[in-house]
């Protein structure tokens, strides 16, 4: 079947002409036959349907070319037309010759047609059409496929030579693409547009069609489980109403061969040692939009484990011992899985020793009457290998001995596998190269030798952060910082931020250098300014500023590793806090600034402020100096999959200063790889803090309100803000509908809700990521379900001030709380009164004088009015002070964190199923918009 092709010409100006289809889209069929023909001679007639007559063979005809002339080309010149035959002139030629010749032109696919003519006198003449240039390659109608795609895979492209079998192919590369996404109705046509100067258009047009899906899934043969337990067990899932958001429903031809695997690794691992599948067929339906997928399996029996044996040639190794150390016992179900971990826990072993490429082959001894599979691990003898050579590549701005000092191997030393994988995971926790980073082993230049390969790819470690956000912590938040994590490549970090919201500003500055005079003694330093503003709840769930705390100062740090593992960190921070109190609300010195000691009579008012707050109040510098003893095995510091690490650690206030304390504080965390991409952790912690100071009075803590420990959002989730622990509540007074005063228990209208911290704590938390697709892994979605409990407590029970206002009692014997009244004193001590509003001087003036008037404190009083005592009065209310109490606090709950485009974003939802009637609960927290 030829290959027919119209085509129209078009004006100079490119216009498009009528686009004619190549012949189908199934493009099949060969060019036109060509043959030699001789000038002037007729076309043969067609061949009657008569008995076929046998003839003599023709004797053949040999002739000599005298000369060749090549026709049509216009691109090509005729010698390079004559480079694809063999006819030459003065050689002799037969009518096979000619044959071939047009055979060889149309191989280099550079002619449309070509036709030979002159045979007969041996003067040649080549008649060639030459293909057509492509001048563009359209595509048409693609929507789910992005034309860059495309255009990745096909190979006709412009200022090519257009050929009917490039077009063949790349229509079915075309579609093979489609079939790759599921679309197996897709259809693609070619068209051409001629243009002048025997140039084409190439149209691709596409029909993409709906996206086939798995209909059905059916499994012949299985009898032990049934097919939704077998389907669970394959990537691909059936078409429903469940499955509408996952993209495994569609049919792809490499899945079908991964669900033949997955299969048999689900047989193999429950015991069934001759399953197969024996068959898997995928079917389309008539109308082209779904699959019917059938398996045919043969289960088998089920096996159990015989004898278990290691067979070693290494004489350094007990075979018994390593046989009773795989973790596998005779007469388990057969396990495929826990084989394959037994061969890798041997080479493990043998790394151990030095022996870098040691094979471990199983040898199966299957006894089908008894149903055990015997297993024989032997390890072939193997050379003591010792590291040739260490390779760094990939690292353009890190310098090889920030890499290099974190390898805990040299040159010249025995292979170790223990201390190859410790030396991945540290280069891991440095956190300038991509995750899932691996020591490549190599063989060297001798059979004993090893090479190391570290193949990097460095990663962004330079963070600039311009955002504004929103928590439910602190509200609005507006954050600018700058880190580098690899300063100048050295391993250094420098940063530098500023932080500001409704309650808390900062600005801090730092700087850490991990390797001090390329030694392992890392040291760095922090300077900063923080502005805290205490809050609680008052009425209607407002918040209301208590104490501003701010603190200016600098912290230097050191620290040297004492093992592997084991490291000692010293620090020393020297900070001025100034510690006040809201002036508008807890004042009632007209001089007092809201800083104590700073008035000739602080006006902290406790009826106002609590005692508590107004003990807290004042200016001090506080100098300590501390101690961390830390224990280190996580596989990886940014996210940890593996290990444990333990912090204790001390600090002493008191070298100088106004504050003298011990903070004790230690903290613990383990982490478990159980499998299937789940995480388990486990954390604890705790701290106590104790005064070293004198008692300052009955009822106040030796350890100030600014330096206790504070329980309770976001550490201990399913608890508000400092929800957990010591605090004192202030309830008003209201009257019931006979009359009777009653205390309002609502918790939103409490006049009061303020956290004191505690001297001692301890917090407790169990947690299991939970694995995801491929495409939410992308997205940086990682959902985790928790468990924590804790505890905030020990400090001295504070003064209460409800207890002084005046009481009645009524004639049912019930007492009534009225308001106090108190005498108001200017700032000499003197009491203060008020003139009468009927005297014609002075009306309503404050002054000092019982009688008469004066308009300075102390002065001399002139005149005969009898002065009102200036008094103010503070209504009722009832003090409770409650949450001092070890009893554990307990919430379980959900989360998850997203790295999402506009920054880090953790939601979570707990419930607290234990928690004191005084503590604050809260069921859904979220921080967006800064680091959390």
């Amino acid at each position: 079947m030829g290959w027919d092709v119209t085509a129209i010409k078009v004006s100079n100006f490119g216009a498009r002409a009528t686009a004619v289809l190549l012949a189908g889209t199934m493009l099949t069929g060969v060019p036109l036959a060509a043959s030699a023909q001789t000038t002037g001679q007729p076309a043969a007639a067609p061949a009657q349907a008569t008995p076929p007559v046998v003839a003599a063979a023709a004797p053949v005809v040999s002739r000599t070319i005298k000369s060749i002339r090549v026709e049509g080309a216009q691109r090509l010149e005729p010698e390079t037309v004559l480079s694809y035959t063999k006819l030459r002139t003065g050689q002799a030629f037969t009518n096979e010759t000619l044959d071939q010749a047009i055979k060889d032109l149309y191989a280099s696919e550079l002619f449309a047609d070509v036709i030979i003519a002159g045979a007969d006198t041996g003067e040649l003449v080549l008649r060639v059409r030459e293909n057509p240039v492509i001048n563009r390659v359209i595509f048409e109608g693609n929507k789910r496929l992005k034309e860059d795609k495309i255009k990745k895979e096909v190979k006709l492209a412009p200022r090519q030579i257009f050929t009917r079998t490039a077009v063949r192919q790349d229509v079915a590369r075309i579609v093979e693409l489609y079939r790759r996404q599921g679309r197996f109705a897709a259809v693609v046509e070619p068209k051409m547009v001629s243009l002048d100067q025997n140039r084409v258009d190439v149209i691709f047009e596409v029909s993409e069609g709906p996206k086939s899906k798995v209909r059905q899934i059916n499994i012949l043969g299985n009898e032990v489980y049934s097919d939704s337990k077998l389907r669970e067990q394959m990537a691909t899932k059936q078409a429903r109403l469940t499955t509408l958001l996952s993209s495994n429903t569609s049919y792809d031809q490499d899945r079908l061969a991964y669900d033949q695997q997955k299969l048999r690794q689900f047989y193999l691992t429950e015991g069934y040692a001759d399953f197969k599948v024996t068959s898997a067929v995928a079917e389309l339906t008539p109308d082209k939009k779904d699959f019917i997928i059938t398996y045919v399996v043969e289960e088998g029996k089920r096996y159990k484990f015989g004898d278990i044996t290691v067979d070693s040639d290494i004489r350094d190794f007990d075979n018994k011992k390593l046989a009773a150390n795989l973790g596998i016992n005779k007469g388990d179900w057969y396990d495929a899985k826990k084989v394959e971990t037994a061969i890798d826990s041997l080479s493990e072993a043998a790394g151990l020793f030095g022996y870098a490429f040691t094979e471990v082959n199983p040898d199966y001894a299957r006894d089908k009457d008894t149903l055990t599979m015997g297993l024989n691990f032997h390890i072939a003898e193997a050379k003591r290998t010792y590291v040739e050579r260490i390779d760094i590549n990939g690292n353009t701005q890190t310098q090889d001995k920030v890499v290099r000092r974190e390898i805990r191997l040299s040159e010249g030393d025995a292979f170790n596998s223990f201390q190859v994988k410790r030396s991945q995971d540290r280069i891991n926790s440095l956190g300038y190269f991509q995750d899932k980073f691996e020591i490549k082993q190599t063989q060297g230049s001798s059979p004993d030798r090893v090479v190391l390969t570290a193949n990097l790819e460095e990663k962004s470690t330079g963070e600039l952060s311009l955002s504004a956000g929103y928590s439910s912590l602190e509200r609005f938040i507006i954050q600018a910082s700058i880190r580098q994590r690899n300063f100048r490549g050295k391993g250094q970090e420098l940063r530098a931020s500023v932080n500001y919201s409704t309650y808390s500003k900062s600005v801090e500055l730092g700087f850490t250098e991990p390797y001090l005079f390329n030694k392992n003694i890392a040291i760095g330093g922090d300077i900063f300014r923080r502005d805290y503003n205490a809050f609680n709840y008052t009425l209607n769930n407002q918040r209301q500023t208590t104490y501003t705390q701010v603190s200016t100062g600098f912290q230097i740090r050191s620290g040297v590793p004492l093992t592997e593992y084991w490291q000692l960190a010293g620090r020393y921070g020297l900070s001025y806090d100034q510690v006040g109190l809201d002036k508008s609300t807890y004042y009632t010195d007209s001089n007092f600034d809201g800083i104590r000691g700073n008035s000739s009579n602080d006006g902290c008012d406790p009826l106002q402020a609590g005692r508590y707050l107004c003990d807290a109040i004042g200016n001090r510098w506080t100098s300590s100096v501390g101690y961390s003893l830390i224990y280190d095995s996580l596989n990886s510091r940014l996210r940890p999959t593996a290990g444990h690490r333990f912090i204790f650690s001390q600090d002493f206030a008191g070298l100088g200063g106004d504050v003298k304390y011990i903070r004790t504080k230690f903290e613990g965390s383990k982490f478990f790889n159980i499998g299937s991409g789940f995480i388990a952790s486990a954390n604890v912690e705790g701290g106590y803090i104790k005064s070293l100071e004198k008692s300052r009075g009955v009822g106040i803590d030796n350890v100030r309100i600014t330096d206790r420990f504070y329980l309770g959002e976001p550490d201990f989730r399913g608890f508000d803000i400092r929800g957990v622990g010591p605090r004192v509540q202030r309830q008003s007074f209201t009257t019931d509908a006979s009359g009777k005063q009653t205390v309002v228990t609502d918790r939103t209208q409490l006049l009061a809700d303020d956290a004191l911290g505690g001297r001692a704590y301890y917090l407790g938390k169990l947690e299991l990521e939970i694995p995801l697709g491929a495409g939410a892994r992308e997205l940086g979605l990682r959902p985790s379900i928790y468990v924590q409990a804790g505890a905030l407590f020990g400090i001295t029970s504070p003064v209460l001030q409800g207890g002084q206002f005046p009481t009645r009692i009524e004639s049912d014997g019930s007492i009534t709380y009225l308001p106090l009244i108190t005498q108001n004193y200017a700032t000499n001590g003197s009491p203060l009164y008020v003139v009468p509003n009927t005297d014609a001087t002075n009306p309503g003036s404050a002054t000092t004088c019982a009688v008469g008037y004066s308009s300075t404190i102390g002065g001399a009083c002139t005149g005969t009015s009898t002065n009102v005592a200036s008094t103010s009065s503070n209504a009722p209310f009832k003090e409770t002070f409650g949450g001092d109490s070890p009893r554990p606090r307990i919430s379980v709950g959900a989360g998850v964190n997203w790295n999402s485009p506009f920054g880090p974003l953790r939601i979570d939802l707990a419930y607290a199923l234990l928690k004191d009637k005084s503590d604050d609960s809260k069921l859904v927290t979220f921080n967006v918009g800064t680091q959390f």
